[in-house]
């Protein structure tokens, strides 16, 4: 197998997985556990958003610390590291909107925007944006800060659409989820580009998963189902856990045959 070298001497295997079902089920528990978790740590244990933000960013520093250390992909780190990215981007969200009065149209401009030079700084750096080659530790970072801003964007577009247009977690929840299977159609029957393709997909998963955690968790009066943040955000993650394991024993196999 072909192996990039980093910055130094260093080499190591791609470090994100593979692009598979369990992938898009496990990114989108990720995304509503980060919208409900967010809620649960700030609203309901009193915390508060800059308290809050803080423990995460310190807790996402710490797993990234371990997921860019490894040379190889390892489920777990890889995950851990998604949460605590999905839980801190709907933070960042959180705090211009609510401690910053910026409007949820601004943020979602201006994340989008951040968005879009990363992608251009990585493209013009490394000449792909292909995750089947993040086999080095600049593309890797370049990997990391476009995955917070597609949580950070995805938590302000969708509470903009849901919230800010009126138009209610289950119109939003179909909304995004109906232009995911768009980009899943172009994707497979009129063969446009992959990494493109995923990206799109990678983007709009975060304010769907947000739209759902939502809708399951807000109180009816607010247009949710009322279930509650702490039990979301505990079903979620637990189902999160027991997937991440099922794949850590997979991948265990497979490397022993």
């Amino acid at each position: 197998m072909n192996v990039l070298p980093t910055l130094s001497t260093r080499q190591w295997l791609n470090k994100v997985p593979e692009v598979m079902l369990l992938f898009w089920i496990i990114k989108m528990m990720s995304t509503t556990v980060g919208e409900t978790a967010a809620d649960y740590l700030n609203v309901d244990l009193g915390f508060g958003l800059v308290e809050t933000s803080v423990v995460m960013a310190i807790l996402l520093v710490i797993s990234l610390f371990f997921q860019i250390s490894a040379r190889r992909y390892i489920p777990a780190l890889y995950w851990i590291a998604v949460v605590f990215v999905s839980v801190l981007g709907t933070l960042i969200t959180d705090n211009l909107t609510d401690n910053w009065a910026i409007p949820l149209s601004v943020s979602s401009t201006v994340f989008s925007i951040g968005l879009i030079v990363t992608f251009a700084l990585w493209y013009a750096r490394e000449q792909t944006l292909s995750i089947h080659s993040i086999n080095n530790l600049r593309r890797e970072l370049f990997y990391w800060v476009v995955i917070l801003f597609t949580f950070a964007l995805g938590t302000a577009l969708g509470d903009w659409i849901a919230e800010g247009l009126s138009l209610g977690y289950i119109n939003a929840a179909l909304l995004f989820g109906g232009l995911i299977a768009v980009t899943a159609l172009a994707y497979y029957v009129f063969k446009v580009n992959s990494v493109l393709c995923f990206w799109i997909a990678y983007v709009l998963t975060r304010p769907f998963g947000a739209a759902c955690g939502d809708l399951l968790s807000q109180p009816a009066d607010h247009g949710g189902l009322g279930f509650g943040t702490t039990w979301v955000s505990a079903l979620f993650l637990v189902t999160i856990v027991l997937l991440v394991v099922y794949l850590s024993l997979a991948q265990k196999a497979v490397s022993q045959e």
